[in-house]
């Protein structure tokens, strides 16, 4: 049987079910099951790629990996990861939640809804039909000019790889417009701006990050696109071109990207922490301000990825600043989530674990971008393992804990089913202890000059025990994700429980029926605090009733 089908027969839909029905939903629920499906079958691949690389580079001058294969590897790791795992699940769990815990029976835009989920599909499967015809594209998930040119790309890989960019920059931008018009046009009775979840907040602001930068993007690969199939030169120094120009426009939207692969988790963290301390946020309006500030300065700090390409001193003191302030609205969040762990009454179920882990990884990572921040250090270190440590510390040991968080959080509300508690803390501390051994001894190498980016290296260097430790906890990671497919399928066919409220919940997606009905709603809920649900369960000691 399918996941599709198990999943079926486990989610109750106005009474549809069967393969078709999946086909042609437009129902936000079932786009979200689909949208988590199809991210977490990348996730897998990007992770069985990132194994490969971790063999070939565990011991010195390795042919496991031919260089070029590696380079094709390696660059469809990045762009799966960013563009077809987290991205999509941060997306598959917005579709789910977010017209729940607005009060909302749908999204505004349904039929849209479906398109942005089949763009996506069909994006991420065109581009890794690439290793089938001539080779997949090989010039890193950046793709840096002149690189991606022709005369050094000259394979069709680069072609699949910009087409799959576009369509699936298509998906993202008309599901963040559904996102944005949701959020202003179907909110519940009394739901002001100010009385959102946080989760919403943070998919709200990334969906203005996503609107707003992937133009920048699209221009860029559409030049490269003309370039190579047309004899333009936009990259191409030789006839007046500029390989810089590629970097400017990549990293306009690179940057952003960053914060719209964080803040959904930052957002779903927020949701878990203050429920699993039965307390509510601490400085909720803070942490609102903090990710429109992330979102607006994420704008304006995208050359520091550039530092070392020759840019004016005062450019380079502007950026370095920026980059700077905008470890502030981080730390406001850090803040809030200590604040409200602070003689709460803690509950360590998994979700809280990936929680607190989420803030411990993250915290580590964002302490690496301000060391990068300072530009002689970052001089030093950049292009070294030390910059691909700081990346997966923010975007492993931060977005995934934080989605895996989501993931055994709202698993209940959409199966009746809660993962098995004991098979998820093996889960949690597999991950936990072997991305810290894959990713901190990178710090160690980054410092002592290894590249990235290399398919191999030489011996008597002092990097050989480093390596073969990051493709020891590379493996732990593998078996924790193993652990967390075990606990997947043998939860959901556990007899369901449907508990409408498994963890005392504060937003009203636990307020309807696990799984929800077709209609979400029976009657459209009145909110009048920030924590809706839990103000229903205990008027006496209402939120609101605070400001009486």
């Amino acid at each position: 049987m399918t996941v599709l089908a198990q999943i079926s027969s486990k989610i109750r839909e106005g009474g549809q079910s069967g393969f078709l029905s999946w086909m042609m939903t437009i129902d936000h629920k079932r786009i979200g099951v689909l949208y988590l499906l199809s991210a977490a079958a990348f996730f897998m691949v990007g992770g069985f790629e990132a194994l490969l690389m971790r063999i070939q580079l565990a011991q010195p001058e390795n042919k496991f990996l031919s260089p070029d294969l590696y380079n094709q590897i390696f660059t469809m790791h990045g762009t799966t990861m960013i563009f077809l795992a987290v991205m999509p699940l941060s997306a598959g769990f917005a579709n789910y939640v977010i017209p729940l815990m607005l009060g909302a029976r749908d999204m505004v835009f349904p039929k849209l809804n479906a398109l942005s989920y089949w763009t996506f599909l069909f994006g991420g499967l065109f581009m890794y039909s690439s290793f089938f015809f001539g080779g997949a594209p090989n010039a890193g998930w950046f793709s840096y000019a002149p690189l991606t040119e022709k005369l050094y790309s000259p394979t069709q890989g680069m072609d699949f790889w910009i087409m799959g960019i576009l369509l699936l920059g298509f998906a993202t931008t008309i599901g963040s417009i559904n996102f944005i018009v949701t959020i202003i046009q179907l909110r519940a009775r009394g739901m002001t701006l100010t009385r959102l979840p946080v989760f919403v907040w943070t998919m709200f602001v990334t969906s203005f990050l996503a609107v707003f930068s992937l133009p920048s993007l699209t221009t860029a690969v559409l030049l490269l696109f003309l370039d190579r199939e047309l004899g333009a030169h936009f990259y191409n120094v030789a006839q007046g071109g500029s390989a810089l120009l590629w970097q400017h426009l990549f990293w306009f939207f690179g940057h952003p990207e960053v914060y719209i692969l964080i803040l959904p988790a930052m957002g779903i963290v927020s949701e878990v922490i203050p429920v699993f301390s039965g307390k509510p946020l601490f400085g909720y309006k803070a942490v609102v301000f903090s990710a429109i500030g992330i979102g607006f300065l994420g704008f304006t700090v995208w050359a520091h990825h550039m530092f070392a390409t020759g840019m004016p001193s005062t450019t380079l003191l502007f950026f370095a600043a920026d980059s700077f302030l905008i470890g502030v609205p981080t730390g406001v969040k850090i803040f809030s989530w200590l604040g409200t762990m602070w003689k709460g009454k803690l509950r360590f179920d998994t979700p809280m674990l990936f929680a607190v882990g989420f803030v411990a990884m993250f915290l580590i990572g964002g302490l690496d971008g301000i060391h990068l921040a300072v530009v002689p250090v970052d001089w030093q270190l950049t292009d070294t393992y030390y910059v691909v440590s700081h990346l997966h510390y923010v975007l492993f040991g931060g977005a995934i804990f934080g989605i895996v968080s989501g993931v055994y959080y709202w698993f209940p509300k959409i199966t009746g089913r809660r993962l098995q508690e004991g098979l998820g803390k093996w889960h949690f501390w597999l991950m936990f202890v072997g991305m810290n051994l894959v990713f901190m001894p990178m710090h160690i190498l980054g410092i002592q000059g290894m590249p990235r980016r290399i398919y191999t290296y030489g011996a008597g260097r002092g990097w050989e025990i480093w390596n073969f430790i990051e493709t020891v906890g590379a493996f732990i990671v593998a078996a924790g994700m193993l652990i967390f497919i075990i606990n997947f399928f043998v939860s959901l066919r556990k007899k369901a429980t449907n508990e409408t409220d498994p963890w005392d919940g504060y937003t009203l997606e636990w307020k309807t029926t696990s799984p929800p009905p077709a209609y979400n709603f029976e009657k459209i809920p009145t909110v009048r605090g920030l924590r809706p649900l839990w103000d229903e369960k205990h008027p006496e000691l209402a939120d609101w009733k605070a400001g009486e």
